[in-house]
């Protein structure tokens, strides 16, 4: 059985103007999975999560931008927790003749948790890895 995603949040990707979108625009394509990063130093907001493109051909990293400010606090939460791997991000929407904070929007969704299984009687059991 494939594992379940629940939708979690849509949202722009903040900040693409100052970052290496314009390096690989011609690479994006919705549908493509992103990778997302803590970014703890980060002066601007302390709930900072980076989104980053990682090219295929030569696993170079390109960071696009964040997850808004206002929408990360969750987030960040639960990566300072462990548990960045919950989330799995991808190009909903891309939109290149509008302002440029509207020019990507992102699907955030959260994976299900493989460790327990539900039976139909809400019995929870723990499956071993």
């Amino acid at each position: 059985m494939k594992a379940k995603k629940e939708f979690y949040k849509e949202c722009h990707l903040a900040g693409r103007q100052y970052h290496d979108v314009d390096i690989v625009w011609n690479e994006l394509s919705v549908g493509m999975v992103l990778k997302l990063e803590r970014d703890a130093e980060n002066s601007y907001d302390k709930n900072a999560i980076q989104v980053i493109y990682e090219r295929e051909s030569d696993n170079e990293c390109f960071l696009l931008g964040y997850i808004p400010r206002g929408e990360n606090r969750t987030m960040s939460i639960l990566f300072d927790s462990g548990w960045k791997d919950i989330f799995e991000c991808r190009i909903s929407k891309i939109t290149p003749d509008t302002h440029y904070e509207e020019q990507i929007h992102l699907a955030i969704r959260i994976n299900r948790n493989t460790m327990f299984n539900i039976t139909p009687k809400n019995n929870y059991k723990i499956v071993q890895p």
